[in-house]
């Protein structure tokens, strides 16, 4: 496993991380996902990443079970606040300063641990001053509760304001958490050179956009029984974009490019999100244990950039690239 430091901070993360967004609590067993955690650590990975909201508070649950008994100095735990969890009161959501200091207690009660390492605002609430939000998040980082600060699917204007604030308060804003695959470039073009400018690190999601890239799902074929594709917990609306002929046939092509290298394709798509250097670690996800040994052998490959062109010039007008489209898939209000 290498390490790559998260953004321009003194913290070293695995530059693959384990997530168990849509697993965890949900899609897979606790035995499982136990199972999986434990394979993760064995294949060196060190970080790992959930959320309040995930499985409504039980991926971080489970979570906790599994790094139990673990040496907490050398793990880095992740988790993040915004959407609404428990019964979905009138404050069980948004980025307010009630919400942020109920959250956190709640997070680290449910991971087992006195702090987390990366504490994250899920999205950015349009309804909370971001003056209000920031001195919040400094008064965690100040208790000792988190040691850094990090957002998600902010745009390249709110990664400006939120480090402004950040850096008046004395605290770090070293992280942006954003989807970044092949298929999905949308922060290339302005979050990227925030983010380089601003001394923050991606630690990106969906690495493999849903399974797409792995080559499982195949143009004009059935779904894969007990895919994601095939999940009503919340599987199937995510993977839903990718599961259209053009973009199955293009991934199908990907497979000779695949084998060239030497990689699986999931290991192709890792590796490939990896070659940015503005990103400190991709996030995996498994419900089995043999996919994380799988896209650990990612680690370490640096692609030609004759691959690079041959990826770019297979997939060609299917990758979506709009840089409007972080702001267009923001919530407009705070959810409820």
């Amino acid at each position: 496993m290498e390490f790559r430091y998260l953004g321009a901070s003194g913290l070293k993360i695995s530059e693959i991380a384990y997530g168990n967004w849509l697993t965890h609590g949900s899609q897979v067993e606790a035995d499982v996902a136990t199972a999986c955690v434990r394979r993760a650590l064995d294949e060196g990975i060190t970080t790992f990443d959930t959320a309040d909201v995930y499985a409504n508070t039980a991926a971080e649950s489970v979570l906790g079970d599994a790094l139990a008994g673990q040496r907490r100095e050398s793990l880095e735990i992740f988790t993040k606040v915004y959407w609404p969890t428990g019964p979905r009161g009138h404050n069980d959501s948004g980025l307010s300063r009630k919400h942020i200091m109920e959250s956190i207690n709640g997070s680290l009660r449910r991971l087992q641990t006195d702090y987390v390492d990366l504490y994250q605002a899920h999205r950015y609430d349009v309804e909370t001053p971001l003056e209000e939000t920031m001195q919040a998040f400094a008064d965690v980082v100040r208790s000792g509760k988190a040691l850094y600060i990090g957002v998600s699917e902010w745009t390249a204007d709110q990664l400006r304001a939120g480090a402004a604030l950040a850096k008046d308060l004395g605290i770090s804003l070293i992280s942006s958490q954003p989807q970044y695959s092949m298929l999905w470039r949308v922060i290339e073009e302005e979050v990227v050179p925030a983010s380089e400018e601003l001394g923050i690190g991606q630690i990106v999601w969906s690495p493999i956009a849903q399974g797409v890239l792995t080559g499982k799902y195949k143009p004009g074929a059935a779904l894969p029984p007990g895919s994601r594709a095939t999940d009503a917990k919340g599987g199937a609306d995510m993977i839903a974009r990718w599961l259209n002929e053009p973009v199955l046939e293009r991934v199908a092509r990907l497979a000779p490019i695949a084998a060239d290298t030497g990689l699986s394709m999931a290991q192709l798509a890792v590796a490939w999100v990896l070659q940015n250097r503005n990103v400190s670690a991709a996030i995996i996800g498994a419900s089995r244990p043999e996919q994380v040994s799988d896209n650990v052998a990612a680690s370490g490959v640096t692609l030609e950039p004759e691959i690079m062109t041959a990826i770019d010039d297979v997939l060609g007008d299917v990758v979506v690239r709009d840089p409007a489209m972080t702001a267009q898939n923001a919530p407009k209000e705070r959810p409820s």
